[in-house]
């Protein structure tokens, strides 16, 4: 993977104020912290990745900042959980597909810039808030993004942003993405979770000849 091809994975996240981890669920979806496309995102599932990331933070030596800094653990994991979901609709629809083989050549590529895997797994705990057993998502989804990018014809220009950001918000609203209110509402516009500021889009888009393709 080229320098200019990391910044999904290399870019710190912008952060919430620090609020206790919420640990349940009310509203029309009991048990549920979102329903997307009909599927529900349950509270256990959430808690489960902010468990790992909290687990991760704590064994390194840099953990008491890094705790700070993620204060709303659950809303980011949250967002990222949600857009996710958008991302594998924007694809799907583009006939776009990832291969296991393709994430673990391309994790590879990225983890030889950071000087081996270890470093890699550091790096997107400390900037992104990224427990170890979810490095390949990210993977997976920055080739993904890529590829949409490329799909679309989508450059690193403002025009090419504009039609990104409305091509997710178009699956966004088609999805039908419910958040329990505790954690928020969902905004198709900016295809983000109220004011987290979600940093995926700003960041995959290029030039598409920028873009991986056949890894």
């Amino acid at each position: 993977m080229h320098r200019r091809r990391r910044t999904a994975l290399s870019v710190s996240a912008a952060l919430l104020a620090a609020a206790p981890l919420l640990t349940a669920c009310g509203g029309v979806h009991p048990g549920a912290a979102a329903v997307v496309g009909g599927d529900r995102i349950e509270t256990a599932a959430l808690q489960s990745q902010v468990r790992g990331v909290r687990s991760a933070q704590e064994a390194s030596p840099q953990a008491e900042r890094m705790i700070r800094a993620t204060g709303d653990l659950s809303r980011q994991k949250l967002n990222g959980m949600i857009f996710d979901r958008v991302v594998e609709k924007v694809a799907a629809d583009a006939g776009i597909t990832v291969s296991r083989k393709e994430v673990q050549q391309t994790r590879r590529a990225a983890a030889r810039q950071y000087g081996g895997d270890r470093e890699l797994v550091a790096v997107l705990l400390q900037q992104q808030g990224t427990a170890p057993g979810e490095v390949d998502g990210v993977v997976r989804r920055e080739i993904l993004m890529n590829r949409i990018a490329e799909k679309h014809g989508v450059a690193n220009t403002p025009e090419g942003q504009e039609r990104l950001t409305e091509l997710f918000g178009a699956a966004s609203r088609d999805l039908g993405v419910e958040v329990n209110p505790r954690y928020g509402t969902w905004d198709h516009d900016r295809i983000q979770l109220g004011e987290h500021r979600a940093p995926w889009l700003r960041q995959v888009t290029r030039d598409p000849a920028d873009a991986p393709t056949g890894l």
